[in-house]
């Protein structure tokens, strides 16, 4: 992103109460025409414009203005800053160049068949469509659905490589916690259990009951004899 100048009007006030520099300069450095500068010298067009110190803001020097100041035709320019601030991601849909628009049709298309755990939100702020354009493009139901080709959307340059992964990677983890259901070391549901278990417990109770009964049965033939020996 270009460095612009803070305040520019604000900045040619300060520039002509406090300078020697000619309209010239200062207005090629603010970005405005000589004749607004020299209203501006006049009274015309300064009213209610508090100047603004561009040392202060660190966009130029004392030493800068004082080489300008001494030669006419020498051009001020903005310093470079000492700290960047990171710009800020912005929400909502990826804007998308006008000359790019066209080919957001295929690039849908490449991420639903190549990548059909994202969903259409991650879709949208990949490649800055609408969830109708989605729907209609995986309903095959789109204006122009005959003649769609899948293309990367990175090759496009509609986002980049690592915002792709990461949409990926979110959507691979949302889905695993729900696709691992099938798996058979998956503890199996309660209703099932419930189910399953009395089946098997009947049949266990059963078997050990004959084996009780069958037990007292001979234990009650062999007692009486055992009495007679006595």
């Amino acid at each position: 992103m270009a460095q612009q100048l803070l305040m520019p009007k604000a900045t040619a006030v300060w520039l002509v109460d406090n300078t020697a520099l000619s309209f010239d300069q200062i207005a090629q450095f603010c970005k405005l025409h000589p004749l607004e500068v020299k209203a501006i010298a006049d009274g015309e067009a300064s009213q209610g414009i508090k100047g603004l110190d561009p040392i202060g803001t660190g966009q130029l020097s004392r030493e800068d203005i004082a080489a300008a100041e001494a030669n006419p035709e020498l051009k001020l320019k903005l310093l470079e800053p000492k700290v960047r601030v990171p710009e800020t991601k912005r929400k909502g849909p990826r804007y998308t160049p006008v000359s790019k628009r066209q080919d957001r049709p295929n690039a849908i298309l490449w991420l639903v068949r190549n990548h059909p755990e994202l969903k259409d939100a991650q879709i949208s702020r990949l490649v800055g469509t609408t969830k109708s354009t989605i729907e209609q493009i995986r309903g095959r139901t789109h204006w122009n659905a005959a003649n769609l080709t899948p293309m990367d959307p990175v090759t496009l340059g509609l986002c980049t490589q690592i915002d792709l992964d990461l949409e990926v990677e979110r959507a691979s983890k949302n889905r695993g916690a729900v696709a691992g259901s099938g798996d058979d070391s998956v503890l199996v549901s309660a209703s099932e259990t419930e189910s399953a278990t009395p089946v098997e417990d009947d049949g266990e109770k059963e078997i050990d009951a004959d084996a009780v009964f069958a037990k007292l049965t001979s234990m009650k033939r062999t007692e009486p004899e055992e009495d007679d020996e006595g």
